[in-house]
């Protein structure tokens, strides 16, 4: 009997799903972070950091920037610094510019998640609490540590329904099988379905379509990932996808060139392909997060078409947060000395 055949998923669109209509309200806002977007390190900068010969000659093409360093010893704990202060004056902007509250909300509550995460790590392992928390979510990190502390027992009616949830699913996880990866599964899993139920309420076809390729891109990198170490843990795709379950579930039975035909029918069959072939002739996720970072930000830049609303605030946002992260992730290569090349595959 033959093995049945796995639907192939139909899409409403070739490559990028639809980012919503405009909104006037945000006719200043959205001509505010499109002069923004003007000022943004171009690809040709970020090439020409990344093939400096030395730390110091790729700190020295940041000078002019938002990004220049200190002419001095130039200590990473100083490049660290600034980096953390161009995220923060982003967010602070991005918070001042959207007019719907519950928006700011909402991206404030990717860091909830980090923290939490970082919090039920830390308790179920018993471990100090460490001062690395983010302190741009919803929840402050002091209120974090609280519930999380024994006399904080009774202070978890106060949180906020999604990270008593968050905090209950994740603990949960981990005590089936004492096991830390699934701590993340979980944080996961629910985030994800939160993001979904908060576009929904929003009435927002950009974040609806934005977060469902998100789930999309973290099925693949999860995929492959299940595929290179031959995990068990096959259970950890994420619902809500343009993408069917199926087909990642499928994927687990290819081999590495068999992964791009698979994806022919969806818009990440470059994604895959590129990716997988990399994997399975470098060893390295490099080239698999390079392309589905690159296929969000394109993504991104299509709010192009939007003449006024909180999209191009939106994109504005993760754009710049990229772009923050893909300095550090540059300079930090160069100040350990890493090979031009991993660093090209990377960006």
């Amino acid at each position: 009997m033959l093995a049945e055949k796995p639907r192939q998923t139909i899409l409403d669109f070739y490559t990028y799903p639809p980012i919503g209509a405009d909104d006037w309200r945000y006719a200043f806002e959205t001509a505010q972070v499109r002069t923004l977007e003007m000022q943004m390190l171009s690809r040709a900068a970020l090439l020409d950091m990344a093939n400096a010969e030395t730390f110091q000659q790729t700190a020295d093409l940041l000078s002019g920037t938002e990004y220049a360093l200190p002419q001095g010893g130039r200590d990473f704990a100083e490049v660290e610094d600034i980096l953390r202060q161009r995220r923060a004056a982003t967010r602070d902007l991005f918070s001042n510019l959207i007019l719907d509250e519950p928006l700011v909300e909402l991206f404030r509550a990717r860091d909830d998640f980090a923290n939490l995460r970082l919090a039920v790590r830390r308790t179920v392992t018993e471990k100090p609490a460490g001062i690395d928390y983010s302190d741009h979510g919803n929840v402050s990190p002091e209120l974090i540590e609280q519930m999380f502390a024994k006399e904080g027992e009774s202070m978890k009616r106060e949180f906020p329904d999604f990270v008593q949830e968050t905090v209950e699913q994740a603990v949960l996880a981990y005590y089936q099988k004492k096991d830390i990866r699934r701590i993340d599964y979980a944080i996961d899993r629910y985030q994800s379905q939160y993001n979904l139920k908060k576009a929904s309420e929003l009435k927002s076809v950009f974040l609806l379509g934005l977060f469902r390729m998100q789930i999309d891109l973290t099925n693949i990198r999860t995929l492959l990932r299940l595929k290179f170490t031959d995990s068990e843990h096959h259970n950890v795709f994420l619902e809500g996808g343009f993408v069917g379950l199926e087909l990642f579930e499928n994927g687990l039975e290819h081999g590495y060139e068999g992964l791009g035909p698979l994806f022919f029918a969806t818009p990440y069959h470059r994604i895959v392909e590129t990716g997988a072939h990399y994997l399975a002739s470098n060893k390295s996720f490099l080239k698999i997060e390079q392309q589905c970072e690159e296929h969000l930000t394109e993504f991104l830049k299509s709010t192009v078409g939007i003449t006024a609303g909180p999209q191009p605030v939106i994109a504005y946002l993760l754009m710049k947060e990229n772009e923050i992260r893909t300095v550090r992730l540059i300079l930090t290569a160069k100040k350990n000395h890493l090979d031009t090349k991993l660093i090209l595959d990377r960006i």
